[in-house]
């Protein structure tokens, strides 16, 4: 049997173990909080470029919108006065906001349906990597390397009343052919025209993108089936591209909002406001009418309009086919 004092002895020797255990315990634990904390203050020190550019030029501007469109302030007027909710009223009951929007709205329907479905089909077309196809895909993406003023310059000479290119070829067939940015019935469309043409291109390259993610098992599978040509695009290609068509719907949306530069060349708004868009009015009241206020509160409504109808889009999208999310 040991004795009292051997296991007294014992039994402070495992207390000196544990007490050594622990402080090493410690020790690690505050090294590798130190590195952690490290790689932290670098991870922030990287970022801190970037967060510094994106705070003076994006979020330091939105948040002057916001508070321009609350105040009252004629350029070249420094001092504003608070207005509360008095520019918000003030364009929604703006006939020439109004029309804007609403052919905002046409702008809308006329381009990126027309733009994505066109798009689509040139990228399932084009879908091989041929020689062909390679110089046919580099063709339709020609447009997107073109600046949207230069060919909006472009189509304005194709566009000219009797001598454009367009009234050159359609004269052989039509006695009187329209005025194509002269006649308010048809300006808009003339423009929705040109988006299509330059934006279907840019739009392709996401597609073709998303169908090398289509398996070809899945194909041969469907194939093997019987399944018809519609039927695997239906239920196989487009849940496949679901991710990409929403991703592509998205940026025509914004685009829909931010593109203006062909209305200054083509039309600068009219005939009769007819080719007139919420950025374009936007525009005329902040350099034109030198109305910062209602510019500000048009910006953010537009702003709204634009969020709210890409949340409906992505959610109508995700209901729309099955399979992959």
């Amino acid at each position: 049997m040991p004795s009292p004092a051997h296991i007294q002895r014992s039994g402070a020797e495992v207390a000196d173990i544990a007490v050594n255990d622990m402080r090493v315990r410690l020790r690690g634990g505050v090294r590798r909080n130190s590195r952690s904390a490290q790689r932290t203050a670098v991870a922030y020190g990287l970022l801190l470029p970037s967060l510094v550019v994106l705070a003076l030029f994006t979020y330091a501007p939105v948040v002057q919108v916001a508070w321009d469109s609350v105040h009252t302030r004629r350029v070249p007027a420094i001092h504003s006065t608070f207005a509360g909710l008095a520019n918000y009223r003030g364009i929604l009951a703006d006939a020439a906001f109004r029309n804007a929007a609403a052919n905002n709205l046409i702008y809308a329907v006329g381009t990126v349906g027309p733009s994505l479905v066109i798009a689509l089909g040139l990228a399932l077309a084009l879908a091989r990597s041929t020689r062909n196809n390679n110089l046919l895909r580099a063709a339709f993406f020609l447009p997107v390397l073109i600046p949207l003023v230069a060919a909006a310059s472009l189509f304005l000479f194709i566009f000219l009343p009797n001598v454009g290119l367009l009234d050159f070829y359609l004269g052989r067939f039509l006695s009187r052919p329209p005025n194509w940015l002269g006649d308010p019935d048809v300006a808009l469309y003339s423009i929705m025209a040109l988006t299509v043409w330059k934006n279907a291109g840019y739009y392709m390259l996401f597609f073709l993108a998303g169908l090398q993610a289509v398996p070809d098992e899945a194909y041969e599978a469907a194939y093997l089936e019987g399944a018809t040509s519609w039927q695997r695009l239906w239920h196989i290609t487009l849940p496949y591209l679901k991710p990409t068509i929403a991703f592509v719907a998205v940026i025509a949306l914004i685009n829909v909002v931010t593109q203006v530069d062909h209305v200054f060349v083509l039309t600068k708004g009219g005939p009769s406001d007819s080719t007139n868009l919420l950025l374009f009015y936007v525009y005329q009241q902040a350099v034109e009418s030198y109305d910062i206020g209602k510019a500000a509160a048009a910006t953010l409504v537009s702003l709204a309009v634009l969020v709210a109808v890409t949340a409906v889009s992505l959610g109508t999208l995700e209901n729309a086919f099955g399979g992959r999310t």
